[in-house]
């Protein structure tokens, strides 16, 4: 009896000896561990995932992220630094994508039903990854009209305008052939305007004065807000619609008042007008540099963006 007491006391310490051993070996969460990641910078977080890597295997999920498994704590953890490199999208459009030519038929059209002013205006445009696209454009716009009162006549010699600025492509990654587009413009235009025929009605001695308002020459600048739409015809032409808000942003004095019409920008009244382009578009490919098809695979099977997982503590 009394070695069978001495066996079970012997067992009971080999027990209570390997327990106390597994608690002290088991990691431990301390405060310094819970504020690593925000203490380390880049380097620091690319030279530790470098270590846990070596000391991990790796598999692949069903979205394509590789997963680390820890072969000591058996946690799984993703490296942040991948990560982070496949956070920006890939352009799908090469940056040196199109130059358009366009022709604003608007004024033409809308003076064949009755409009008094305008003529035309053309524009160029370059594409960047069929995101970005500057623009130029420049006209000539001319105004003949009678006031609807007839009591005078306003004119402006045919005068040059132009306008410089930029739209932005919210379909950028879609057919380059359908585009939804916002921009701003900057226009000016130097130009000279007269008003005739003024007439001045005298109702004490029932005469009518009449008399002209000699050339005023002005300078006048704008600014454009833009929203439009292109679409493809047939081959390289397609139409674009704009529609527009503007406003004057500075204007050289003018003794006798301010200046109905302003060629490229309208009726001084209208804060909202509109254009309607057919466009030509000349493909650039040929400048883009042929890019490594190795490089296209690898970006092109980019994991989707994901936050990191932090690392789970080993049972104690």
């Amino acid at each position: 009896m009394k070695a069978a007491r001495l066996v079970t006391i012997a067992i009971l310490l080999l027990c209570c000896a390997g327990a106390w051993g597994q608690r002290r070996i088991s990691p431990v969460e301390t405060p310094a561990t819970a504020t690593q990641a925000i203490n380390e910078t880049a380097t620091d977080t690319a030279r530790i995932n470098a270590r846990r890597r070596a000391a991990s295997i790796s598999y692949v999920d069903d979205r394509g992220l590789t997963i680390y498994v820890d072969t000591i704590t058996n946690t799984e953890w993703t490296d942040s630094a991948a990560l982070r490199q496949s956070r920006v999208p890939r352009m799908q459009v090469p940056l040196w994508h199109t130059v358009s030519v366009g022709i604003d038929i608007w004024d033409p059209v809308m003076r064949i039903f009755g409009q008094q002013h305008g003529i035309a205006g053309a524009w160029a445009q370059l594409s960047l990854h069929n995101r970005y696209k500057p623009i130029i454009e420049a006209g000539l716009g001319v105004a003949s009209h009678r006031a609807s009162t007839g009591n005078f006549l306003y004119r402006s010699p045919l005068s040059f305008f132009m306008k410089i600025g930029a739209d932005y492509n919210f379909l950028y990654n879609s057919n380059p052939d359908y585009q939804f587009t916002a921009g701003l413009r900057y226009g000016v235009s130097p130009f000279s305007y007269s008003v005739d025929d003024v007439r001045l009605p005298d109702s004490y001695w029932g005469e009518t004065a009449t008399f002209n308002i000699p050339a005023q020459h002005v300078t006048v600048g704008w600014f454009e807000v833009t929203v439009g739409l292109r679409v493809k015809l047939w081959g390289p032409i397609s139409a674009g619609w704009q529609f527009k808000f503007h406003s004057v942003l500075h204007q050289s004095a003018a003794p006798y008042g301010r200046p109905w019409y302003i060629p490229g920008y309208g009726t001084r009244g209208t804060p909202i007008t509109g254009s309607f382009s057919v466009v030509y578009t000349i493909p650039l490919s040929g400048l883009n540099k042929k890019a490594d098809p190795s490089v296209d695979i690898i970006e092109s099977e980019a994991p989707p963006v994901q936050q990191e997982q932090a690392p789970q503590s080993a049972t104690q």
